[in-house]
């Protein structure tokens, strides 16, 4: 495995690479790997000759107040389980590398974002978007994967990718979870001994309304209803948001039909967990 810190210098490797007809595989993260991430190296693997990883955190995409100053990183565990995994070039840029320190351009995501995640962080995903057009630019994949945990990422992504006709085949990973059935995360590590332990309801409340539309259950409300009672019965967390929404428009619906995102996210004391279904109906 090699590992480059220059955007100058990844383009260069990469250009390497495809002038002999060498298809490239990209796994964008911010660190501090776990088994979602190695997933999605492992299913790159299945289908890409490089597979290159970014480990990157974005200072763009963190608004006022959120953590980026305390964001969890281990760049030696991280390269550590990189090359295990068998990634062959792995990309880890300094800010001041990636962004010049007066920016020309800006951008701004205008649909998709002013539901779930993007309502209480105004500018996120316009920071998501800079930085993978640029990663995109500099890497340029043939495919590029991202797990379905971040659900509303992927669909903006997906937005970003169409408008600006990245070349780029956008492979979509399902959520990879503990036995218990929380999602692997990296914000997992702030959770205390007895959060850990109530923080699997978040899934199984979800699951509760995916049960609910397969027996019929047409009251959107009513079900997401369910959800939240549910959530308030087994975790000592803030409810954030329930939603039912269609995939991957983002957009309300009035009946269960399509295909569908049931989604969530509760605040612990020191951990803001998200995490969704994706059912067609």
């Amino acid at each position: 495995m090699i590992t480059v810190t220059t955007k100058q210098e990844m383009q260069q490797l990469v250009i390497q690479h495809k002038s002999s007809g060498k298809s490239i595989g990209f796994v964008p993260t911010m660190g501090y790997l776990h088994e979602g991430h190695l997933t999605l190296v492992k299913e790159a693997s299945k289908q890409n000759d490089i597979i290159i990883m970014s480990i990157f955190v974005n200072p763009l995409q963190f608004g006022p107040g959120e953590d980026y100053d305390s964001y969890p990183r281990n760049s030696a565990r991280d390269k550590k389980l990189a090359k295990e995994s068998g990634v062959d070039i792995l990309f880890m840029p300094s800010p001041e590398n990636m962004y010049n320190s007066q920016k020309s351009i800006g951008m701004t995501v205008l649909n998709r974002t002013d539901i779930l995640c993007g309502v209480n962080r105004p500018g996120h995903f316009d920071g998501v978007v800079m930085v993978l057009s640029k990663l995109f630019n500099i890497t340029m994949p043939d495919r590029a994967y991202f797990g379905l945990k971040d659900a509303q990422q992927f669909a903006v992504v997906s937005g970003l990718v169409e408008d600006l006709d990245f070349p780029i085949e956008l492979i979509p990973i399902e959520t990879v979870r503990e036995s218990s059935g929380l999602a692997v995360s990296s914000r997992n590590v702030k959770l205390t001994t007895e959060e850990r332990k109530q923080a699997p309801a978040l899934y199984r409340s979800l699951q509760k309304a995916e049960d609910l539309i397969k027996e019929g259950v047409q009251d959107i409300d009513a079900i997401k209803g369910v959800v939240e009672d549910h959530m308030r019965s087994q975790m000592q967390a803030e409810i954030d948001y329930v939603e039912i929404l269609s995939f991957p428009e983002l957009a309300p619906v009035s009946i269960p039909n399509g295909k569908l995102i049931v989604a969530a996210a509760v605040k612990f004391s020191k951990a803001r967990l998200i995490d969704n279904i994706i059912i067609e109906v």
